[in-house]
């Protein structure tokens, strides 16, 4: 493996074919049709052409309520191939230095900003001050201070902010957290999640500090910490963390290699997670309660997700992650729709404190109190 978005599109774009056709099979099998969306479009500019911009260029083409219509790149070639490929009009192409003139276009609604981690925060404030909606892949920033200041620009000029939380809408996902709302798994007791592969190119921004803000916590184990939340119903009030670090050739200050993480809740609910950029399989939560529990696994990967509980397998519709994101979204903008999980940069926000407390924690080796 390269790297992680090497892998994930490789991965996420075959994986994309394989979902797309059980989902349409399933849906064209249903009783009731629902008629075709005559709705508000959301028109929307993706910010940054890499690996996961394509996955989700390619999950939009599916869409019913939300359009690619705009680039944004600092390359011109991507730009010139992205129009030829999803019909993108010379208007709505930009480069980072004229990005700003996007205020100007009225054919653009929204844009995704899916840059390396560092650069989220400036662009999601130009997005802002353009009188855009921003959408933002996580983690919104490099720390809680960055995040903030994105929430109070895209308050300050009246537009929403969004962040690609998209197992937010993935139905095994909600089922289980339908199940714990509803009391079938009892008194929550402990959770676990396992986020971790083994990352290619030492090169790649993602070993980047600058850049990255981080190492595997930043990229891939604020799944943890956000499913911790999510699965438990409950935000944690402490954490404590340990770093193992075998390659600081590879993995140089201040950018982690594993970090195993452990959270407490208010309801005595306690958390053991672990995030890697050095070992591979691990894609798990497990949640457990006084009168059953559930499994997922993989838990947040681009494939099909799997999972069981105490009664049984998880049997619902496989969806396009991206395309099912895309359109909720739309649904937030124009309709101030409420997801089940919110998906806004106040809940972007949350995650970041707890992923500077547990820096803080691998930092002193103490137990660092968390208020959300």
């Amino acid at each position: 493996m390269n790297s992680r978005r090497d892998f994930l599109q490789k991965l996420g774009l075959s994986a994309l074919a394989l979902q797309l056709a059980p989902l349409s099979g399933w849906a064209a099998g249903a009783d009731n049709v629902e008629p075709p969306y005559d709705g508000p479009l959301l028109r929307v500019a993706i910010l940054g052409l890499g690996g996961y911009g394509t996955m989700v260029a390619e999950a939009m083409r599916k869409c019913t309520k939300a359009k690619l219509v705009g680039v944004v790149s600092g390359t011109p070639s991507k730009v010139k191939a992205w129009q030829s490929k999803y019909g993108i009009p010379e208007k709505n192409c930009y480069n980072y230095e004229n990005f700003d003139n996007i205020k100007n276009n009225p054919d653009i609604d929204a844009v995704y900003v899916i840059t390396p981690n560092g650069l989220h925060h400036d662009f999601v404030i130009r997005t802002a001050a353009a009188g855009k909606h921003a959408i933002c892949e996580k983690p919104m920033a490099v720390n809680a201070q960055e995040g903030q200041a994105m929430v109070d620009a895209c308050k300050k000029a009246n537009v929403k902010l969004l962040v690609g939380y998209r197992m937010h809408f993935e139905p095994k996902t909600l089922e289980v957290i339908r199940m714990r709302q509803s009391g079938e798994f009892g008194k929550i007791r402990f959770f676990q999640g396992q986020c971790g592969f083994t990352i290619g190119d030492p090169t790649q921004w993602r070993l980047n500090k600058k850049l990255a803000g981080g190492g595997s916590m930043m990229d891939i184990g604020i799944y943890a910490i956000n499913g911790a939340r999510y699965m438990t119903g409950e935000e944690p009030i402490w954490v404590t963390a340990q770093e193992t670090k075998t390659d600081p050739v590879k993995f140089k200050e201040g950018v982690d290699e594993t970090i195993q993480f452990q959270f407490g809740f208010p309801s005595g609910a306690v958390a053991s997670c672990l995030s890697t950029y050095n070992m591979n399989n691990l894609d798990r939560f497990f949640l457990d309660g006084e009168k059953g529990f559930a499994e997922m696994q993989p838990s947040t990967g681009y494939g099909p997700i799997r999972g069981r509980t105490h009664l049984g397998e998880l049997n619902l519709p496989v969806t396009t992650h991206q395309t099912v994101q895309m359109d909720e979204m739309s649904e937030i903008i124009f309709n101030n729709k409420k997801p089940v999980v919110p998906v806004n940069g106040e809940e972007a926000v949350k995650d970041l404190k707890i992923i500077d407390a547990i820096y803080l924690a691998v930092k002193t080796g103490k137990k660092v109190e968390v208020s959300l």
